[in-house]
């Protein structure tokens, strides 16, 4: 056997000295979680699926916008109402210095609003924190669909990046902690299929209007936003508290009922050895943490230090592989010489690319789990950002067919993301954190994708711009570096979670386990059992 193919064991090196009923029942607890099949788990939690679900297509709302916004720049109805007359193109555009104020002004509201999310969430719960957020969004709708210029409009769209910020957060946050082992993968990656089904209507919506030229062509889709909260608010009055977030209160007779609330009736009699695996995966935490702090701060302590590193990365990866690129797809294809009404159908198609791709992840994850798909679907882009460049040189030189070679492209490298990298930085940063600081580092972590997305919003509209530096698809001479250099980050930093249930993964990090060992390193039953251990204990190999 090699040295990378040794498997480690994790043992109680003091033997356990006295029996704990409340351990005991964690560890069954676990045992019955991990020897479920995918169908079987999905039978007995439909309801915390149904749930997960509907707390995650308020993410629909963020998506819609990003996406509408992204397909405006190329909307001419939209570039006469907003922006200037280019005289070398014989159309309207808006300039790239609004491109990317209106879109920052979102992007930084956001930001503030993980913050404010994570003090909601922590006093009020998820459920009474995501219906007044989504509630928020009614006034916000009305501002943009009737904003009279782009100051009205830049205000906004900041004020709908308030609730955007929280919801961001709380959507992958509630599914990590309300599935099974066996379905977080599918419903924290659910929360991008959710993005990804914003997208695509919205690029249904404008490609049904793009000949429209007046101002209901872009008021029209911005006004389709109310739907999302007339529907969803009657159905989330009804959501359970995540159990978790019962726990950490102390309130364990709700978390209780939760946990009857999202499962079978036929799992009512394994309520309590949930609850007794929750009780003890919380008071691990507090004993690693030395004590009951959930700061801010604290997400950057001991062992929380690396699982927030792998979070905030995993995150950012997402923006720095050219995910952010993307969302200007329809204004690149115009810019890079097609017709608007072809760009828009490659916009349509793009949708249709990145939901396939997502559906397909799920496949990808079941069998390979995490990493794998992380670190090469990173190789895989890399290489396509550099063909992308490639052909825009061609193109430079009069080539017709390059403009839609680039298009082709462009539509693989976001099929490839959308399977790869795209749904599983919401199953891993949903899965990394320790549940304590769950909220908080999957919110820190949204920040790093937002900071990101700033510095790729400022960019991204002048290498498109005409008026600006006009790079076209020569913009994959950066992506493609860019996202060689995190594909080789998460080579070394980022571990495998398949299968692990909080309270295993609070073992490994603890144990500093390194990345590429998490996935073949064995915890032994007495480990599980043996609640308490001294702070500085290491892996006898």
């Amino acid at each position: 056997m090699s040295k990378h193919d040794e498997v480690h064991h994790i043992e109680d090196p003091h033997g356990i000295t006295k029996p704990d009923p409340t351990a005991e029942a964690a560890a069954e607890h676990i045992k019955l979680e991990q020897g479920l099949s995918t169908w079987s788990s999905i039978k007995l939690y439909r309801k915390a699926v149904f749930w997960a679900c509907m707390v995650s297509m308020t993410l629909v709302m963020e998506g819609y916008d990003k996406a509408l916004i992204g397909n405006f720049w190329a909307l001419t109805a939209f570039a006469e109402r907003y922006g200037v007359y280019v005289p070398a193109k014989g159309t309207y555009t808006v300039e790239a210095k609004w491109q990317s104020g209106i879109t920052n002004a979102t992007t930084v509201a956001s930001f503030i609003g993980i913050f404010l999310g994570g003090y909601q969430i922590e006093y009020f719960g998820y459920r009474k924190t995501v219906i007044a957020n989504v509630a928020f969004m009614i006034p916000c709708i009305a501002i943009v669909t009737f904003a009279p210029n782009k100051v009205a409009l830049l205000f906004g769209e900041m004020l709908c990046g308030f609730p955007w910020g929280v919801l961001a957060s709380l959507g992958p946050a509630y599914a990590s902690e309300v599935a099974p082992i066996h379905l977080r993968a599918y419903l924290t990656t659910y929360v991008n299929l959710c993005w990804v089904m914003g997208q695509f209507i919205a690029s249904g919506v404008v490609l049904g209007i793009s000949d429209r030229r007046d101002e209901w062509a872009y008021r029209i889709p911005f006004a389709v936003q109310w739907v999302w909260p007339v529907l969803l608010i009657p159905v989330l009055w009804f959501a359970p508290e995540s159990p978790w977030w019962y726990v950490r209160k102390g309130r364990l007779d709700e978390a209780e009922h939760s946990v009857r609330r999202l499962a079978a009736p036929s799992l009512r009699d394994e309520a309590k050895q949930t609850i007794a695996m929750m009780i003890k995966t919380n008071q691990l935490e507090i004993e690693n943490m030395a004590g009951e702090r959930t700061g801010w701060l604290d997400c950057f302590k001991g062992t929380d230090l690396r699982r927030t590193e792998i979070s905030t990365l995993t995150w950012a990866t997402q923006v720095i592989g050219g995910g952010h690129f993307s969302a200007y797809l329809v204004y690149f294809f115009r810019e890079a010489g097609l017709a608007s009404s072809d760009a828009f159908k490659m916009g349509l198609g793009n949708t249709g690319c990145a939901f396939i791709g997502t559906i397909l992840s799920w496949f990808l994850i079941k069998r390979f789990g995490r990493r794998p798909i992380f670190v090469i679907g990173l190789l895989w882009m890399a290489t396509l950002w550099f063909i992308t460049g490639g052909l825009a040189v061609v193109a430079l030189n009069g080539n017709g067919q390059a403009k839609w070679g680039q298009a082709a492209l462009m539509l693989v490298w976001v099929m490839s993301y959308d399977m790869t990298i795209g749904p599983l930085a919401y199953c891993i940063v949903g899965e990394t954190s320790s549940t304590r600081l769950r909220n908080k580092t999957v919110g820190l972590s949204r920040n790093a994708f937002y900071l990101a997305q700033i510095v790729s919003a400022v960019i991204s509209p002048y290498m498109i711009n005409p008026l600006a530096w006009n790079w076209q698809g020569k913009a994959g001479f950066l992506w493609g570096p860019l996202s060689f250099i995190m594909a080789v980050w998460a080579f070394f930093r980022l571990p495998e979670m398949k299968g692990r249930s909080y309270y295993e993964l609070d073992i490994l990090f603890e144990r500093r386990i390194p990345a590429r060992k998490f996935a073949k390193t064995v915890i032994e039953p007495e480990a599980i059992e043996q609640m308490r251990r001294e702070e500085g204990e290491h892996l006898e190999h």
